[in-house]
């Protein structure tokens, strides 16, 4: 295993590699790594050569500041994790200077209405944010493949469409949530839980599992009703938003229309924590 915290050094070993006929996997985190970033850690060894792990927290994505500072950062333990399930795989763990030259600020992009759906909703400026660090570590790292989960789908979307529209040659993989036992998705943020909450917190998954079963038989009005009104009866957790959408666009569904790919995506708060999921509706 290598470490990197300057770009050029990686770039020039790459750059060797990529001469040697050698495939690239990238996958792109901000740290705290769980059994879920290393799955893709796993499929990116699978299918390629070598595989670069960034770890790198970007400040423009948050638009809660607050949020940032507070975003659980263990890169000694996150080393000793990658390590074990592939030590062959090159790390690069950038300080923001080496990512941002000059002023720490997002790129402005136009994501065909994409970044206005859901998140783009509740966190202004954030899908700028992302496009701006996975499109410098595109050029950074030049990858073949890149690997993003499904928990973040709308990101994963947001990224197909980045990759389109600039042209960039790198085939964007999407792989399935994992989850802890009780069903909650896996994510860095579930390390702020409390131990109740983390416990408390499967609700989410058995409410999506509930849209999911209902979604044949009832309409999508009554399904968010329905929802609605199972959260005011949780005390244990704020809901933000459940929306049922399509699968591409993530327009918001006002009707269930033959042929259509539908998902049912949530965001909800336990305490200061904010957590998201979604389910494959059809």
């Amino acid at each position: 295993m290598v470490i990197f915290h300057k770009r050029e050094p990686l770039r020039r070993e790459l750059l060797s590699l990529a001469k040697e006929g050698k495939t690239i996997g990238l996958v792109p985190t901000m740290g705290a790594l769980h059994a879920g970033h290393l799955s893709l850690v796993e499929e990116a060894a699978a299918e390629n050569d070598v595989v670069v792990v960034s770890i790198f927290v970007n400040p423009t994505q948050f638009d809660n500041k607050e949020d940032l500072h507070k975003y659980p950062r263990d890169l000694e333990k996150d080393i000793d994790l990658l390590n074990a399930v592939q030590p062959g795989i090159l790390i690069f763990a950038p300080a923001v200077e080496e990512v941002y030259t000059g002023d720490i600020a997002p790129s402005s992009f136009d994501f065909d209405g994409l970044e206005f759906q859901m998140e783009g909703k509740f966190r202004q400026g954030h899908f700028d944010g992302v496009g701006t660090i996975v499109k410098r570590l595109f050029e950074i790292v030049g990858p073949d493949n890149a690997y993003f989960g499904e928990k973040d789908y709308q990101q994963l979307q947001i990224i197909r469409t980045l990759v389109k529209k600039h042209r960039i040659p790198v085939k964007v993989h999407g792989c399935p949530i994992r989850r802890e036992e009780n069903g909650l998705a896996m994510s860095s943020r579930n390390e702020r839980l409390s131990d109740e909450q983390r416990k408390e917190a499967g609700f989410i998954y058995e409410t999506l599992k509930t849209v999911k079963a209902e979604f044949g038989t009832k309409s999508v009005q009554e399904i968010r009703e329905q929802v609605s009104e199972a959260f005011r009866k949780h005390p244990s957790f704020r809901l933000e938003y459940m929306e049922i959408a399509n699968a591409e666009t993530l327009r918001p569904a006002e009707q269930k229309e033959t042929g259509q790919k539908y998902r049912a995506f949530i965001a909800v708060y336990a305490g200061e924590v904010r957590l998201i999921d979604n389910i494959a509706l059809n």
